[in-house]
């Protein structure tokens, strides 16, 4: 029986879900005016010709709208969103609810496309909001709502209430659209819900959806997410032998992350040789995953011989590629191979994070005092003094510690004095075994009064210096023929409750 004016209409539809195994219910209110849809209930076979999408990628499930009337009331529409956008949460839900708004709204397609342009401003609260508001704008929801409101609940992380709408339409014979079952799929194959996500993937053929390259990509990344590198490794195989869709490189990249994460690096340089053999063209983070998987197993060296692989595919190594190899080399030791990236980094324009310079110097100072045959002190000084003339350089105290005592250890005392004492005028507390290493160089070179003011602002700094500090010199003292400075010292010493190992000469 037709009504003669608009009623509210409860619906509520039982729906067992595949991806959830238990009956769920999807409930809305919505004011349907018969006299304009001459329907007594929610009908099923709503026309649906805003589920059209002629472009998908470059529409981005969008209909496409011929006239320009629309398209400059569009714009409009995507204005007034950025002012909503701008307002604080009170007044956007006032706003969203109010009369005015929803009396602009007269027709689905202009209602649809307020729900669309508040979904891409990154709003689909307000969107939600504007959804639950349907009934008093006097529309019925059709296909394309619905679809809007699956991405609005799969933005909003909310993907059981997504499942719900999904169910509910193909309850009521809706058809959602391809980009919509899309973005369910991929948000339930980020979050490790594979079941679910296959169950969406079966639903995508029972309505007549094809899967795209990009959906089986969807679940690759969420079997690998979980651990489930075999079963991905099975799946690219199938996609290949069955001919379902053909393998891009993202595909290959997916499988690849997936065995890098678990340690299996060797098997991802398989698959990345198989995918360069079917003239797939590896991109920047195809190789960074490479990277990063031989960096965590320890064998950076192997990710080097990648970086050359890298260039010689014509493919430019970006900030990341860079910064996780010299990570790698540095945590690894590869100190001298670090230092060539590094001066790689800088020769192509491409800023080094300080904390991994600071790691730098220390590593080659490190190799510099235990007398390595390299001869790497020159280099890392160099690198040491770029890091201070920086105006955003951050130097680590341990970092300063080990400059100078490689300083000390390649007799070069009087750098080594400037930098402790510039260290102290930073704020920095010096290692014990710092002044130690510079007061003993200075009294190698018969510098012993600079010794003494090396002594005197450890004095000054509240700090009490160690026995080696009196022993060494007393000894310098007693070579200088300084018996009175030697037992003052020894004074000292006793005086704060320190034994020297040396004693003045009588």
């Amino acid at each position: 029986m037709l009504m003669p004016s608009p009623i509210c209409v409860h619906l509520q539809c039982p729906f067992t879900s595949p991806l959830l195994g238990n009956p769920i219910r999807f409930k809305s209110n919505f004011r349907i005016n018969h006299s304009k849809t001459q329907r007594a209930s929610y009908a099923p076979n709503l026309p649906e010709k805003n589920d059209i999408v002629s472009n998908q990628k470059e529409n981005n499930g969008l209909p496409i709208k011929e006239n320009l009337d629309e398209r400059t009331t569009k714009l409009g529409r995507r204005s007034l969103v950025d002012k909503i956008k701008a307002l604080p949460s009170k007044e956007k839900t006032e706003i969203i609810t109010s009369p005015e708004l929803n009396g602009d709204l007269g027709t689905i397609l202009e209602f649809n496309d307020m729900l669309w342009a508040l979904l891409t401003a990154q709003e689909p609260d307000l969107a939600l909001k504007l959804f639950d508001e349907m009934s008093s704008c006097g529309l019925v929801p059709d296909s394309w709502t619905f679809s809007i409101v699956i991405r609005c609940y799969c933005e909003n992380k909310n993907l059981g209430e997504a499942e719900r709408v999904l169910g509910y339409m193909l309850e009521n014979g809706f058809r959602p659209n391809f980009s919509a079952v899309t973005v369910l799929l991929n948000s339930l194959s980020k979050k490790g819900k594979l079941q679910r996500a296959f169950g969406v993937l079966d639903i995508m053929d029972k309505i007549g959806l094809k899967p795209t390259v990009q959906t089986y990509n969807c679940l690759l990344k969420g079997l690998c997410y979980v651990g489930r590198v075999e079963e991905a490794f099975e799946m690219l195989v199938r996609m290949k032998k069955e001919a379902i869709v053909e393998p891009d490189i993202f595909s290959y990249t997916a499988v690849m992350d997936g065995y890098c994460k678990v340690g299996r690096s060797d098997e991802a340089v398989e698959l990345l040789n198989e995918a360069l053999e079917m003239g797939l063209a590896p991109d920047v983070f195809t190789f960074n995953t490479l990277f990063n998987g031989f960096c965590i197993e320890g064998r950076p060296l192997e990710g080097v011989k990648i970086l050359k692989l890298m260039k010689e595919k014509d493919c430019k190594p970006d900030y990341i590629s860079y910064s996780t190899l010299l990570h790698g080399l540095l945590k690894w030791r590869k100190t001298k191979t670090a230092l060539r990236i590094y001066n790689e980094m800088l020769g192509i324009g491409l800023n080094v994070d300080k904390k991994m310079v600071n790691s730098l110097v220390r590593g080659l100072c490190t190799r510099s005092c235990k007398g390595r045959k390299e001869d790497l002190f020159e280099d890392a000084y160099l690198v040491f003094e770029k890091l201070k003339s920086d105006d955003d350089s951050v130097i680590d105290p341990s970092t300063y510690d080990l400059v100078i005592q490689a300083l000390c250890m390649e007799k070069k005392t009087d750098e080594a004095s400037v930098n402790l004492r510039k260290m102290i005028q930073m704020g920095f507390s010096p290692r014990m075994v710092t002044f130690n290493g510079v007061i003993q160089a200075l009294c190698v070179e018969g510098k012993v009064i600079e010794a003494l003011f090396v002594l005197a602002s450890l004095n000054e700094g509240g700090r009490v210096p160690s026995r080696v500090c009196y022993s060494i010199l007393i000894d310098e003292l007693n070579r200088h023929g300084s018996t009175l400075g030697a037992c003052y010292m020894y004074g000292a010493a006793l005086k704060r409750g320190l034994i020297p190992s040396s004693k003045p000469q009588q």
